[in-house]
């Protein structure tokens, strides 16, 4: 058996790259950009006005002049009409184009039109006010976007706006999800007073959604024979495993036995940990991985955030932002020489640092507290007694 930290060492050193792969703009969403966007013209590529007015040569203003004929009126997307006479404006309205012979604009909350004339009111103008220049955000050829980046609703509107209808994106693992087990039952079916219906795949297929990952998922029988048929079918055609169940020390955990006679290197098997501590984690060559966890609900959601995501972020060089810090706000003592992951809720402090507050519960088959907390609290193995104020890492699987 190792510990957590043996463990995540482990894990974190079988990251792995799935190329890379074309996709539409307008489909990317949540991927990771697998390439740097550059502007293909000067943003904006015009001088445009950012309000609705007058545009005026600052000169005839700055000479005392105060009133000014509207030679005509613009648009945004019409051609920009050049100012000639000294006391000439342009009516110009938000987002238009400026000729260059205009380099002011006033509001018309600062302006009076009556008969075709604009008198500018006893205000303060400056020059160039008003106006957004050409290639003030980005000059031609600069980077508008680095590769790395999770692709968000501000990014796709920017490759728009640069004419890139296909984004290159990091490949996904292409991901099974698989439950093992007599016991459990569609969720449409009415079980026994002795079976449960299936939930775990459920979950992990929804966890994975949130990174675009699309599972396929499997629910196989207690049977050796079934069970290789099908894992190694499974380990040539993915390229990530998540399996739930069959991997503790009942006559009915195949899994394990199963994975070694198919070749799959076994890099650990127990962890340390509460709850989770069955989990099995190892790999087929440099390609397959498998991560075997056990089947309680809480100890499958808790290795998934734990191990596999972090796994997963790291893979395709996301950030993480599950895992940080938080104080304690009640004591808890564990008896017991394991890592214990608590379920806590989050808050955050007037100072800005979350808080979280233990929630009892019944042990790693009780899933149902899940939807009233905010994260799993890591409590170091070589402690009994955390105190509250004291400061440990959470693991979060909710908003915070």
């Amino acid at each position: 058996m190792i510990t957590v930290e043996q463990a995540e060492k482990t894990i974190q050193s079988q990251l792995r790259h799935f190329g890379v792969e074309e996709v539409f703009y307008e489909t990317a969403l949540g991927r990771v950009l697998a390439e740097h966007l550059y502007a293909d013209r000067d943003l904006p590529p015009f001088n445009r006005s950012t309000v609705d007015g007058i545009a005026i040569k600052f000169s005839t203003y700055n000479d005392g002049l105060r009133s000014f004929k509207i030679k005509a009126t613009q648009a945004a997307g019409e051609n920009p009409v050049t100012i000639t006479a000294k006391d000439d404006c342009i009516e110009i309205m938000t987002g238009a184009a400026l000729d260059d012979s205009a380099d002011t604009v006033i509001r018309y909350e600062d302006i009076d039109i009556a008969d075709g004339i604009a008198t500018i009111k006893n205000i303060e103008i400056k020059k160039g006010q008003n106006i957004h220049l050409r290639g003030k955000d980005k000059k031609q050829g600069d980077v508008v976007a680095n590769a790395g980046r999770i692709i968000t609703p501000p990014l796709t509107g920017l490759a728009a706006a640069v004419g890139k209808t296909k984004l290159w994106v990091k490949k996904l693992p292409r991901t099974v999800i698989i439950t093992t087990g007599d016991e459990l039952v569609n969720a449409e079916e009415t079980p026994t007073p002795y079976q449960l219906r299936r939930s775990n795949g459920t979950v992990i297929k929804s966890v994975l959604e949130k990174y675009k990952i699309n599972a396929q998922l499997q629910h196989w029988k207690d049977d050796a024979e079934l069970i290789s048929n099908q894992l190694a079918r499974c380990l040539s055609n993915y390229d990530v495993l998540l399996m739930s169940g069959g991997v503790s020390m009942g006559k009915f955990d195949h899994v394990p036995q199963v994975l070694e006679e198919l070749g799959v290197e076994k890099l650990f098997h127990k962890v340390q940990q509460r709850p989770g501590k069955p989990f099995w984690f190892g790999t087929q060559g440099n390609r397959t991985l498998v991560f075997a966890f056990p089947g309680n609900p809480v100890s499958v959601f808790m290795c998934l955030h734990r191990y596999f995501i972090p796994w997963l972020e790291n893979t395709l060089g996301i950030q993480s932002q599950l895992q940080g810090y938080a104080v304690l706000q009640k004591d808890i003592y564990f008896p017991y020489p394991l890592q214990y992951f608590a379920q806590v809720k989050l808050d955050t402090s007037h100072q800005g640092l979350w808080q979280a507050t233990p929630v009892d519960t019944n042990g790693s088959g009780d899933f149902s507290n899940l939807i009233y907390t905010d994260a799993f609290i890591e409590l170091p193995l070589e402690k009994n007694e955390f105190k509250k104020g004291e400061v440990y890492k959470v693991w979060r699987y909710q908003p915070a």
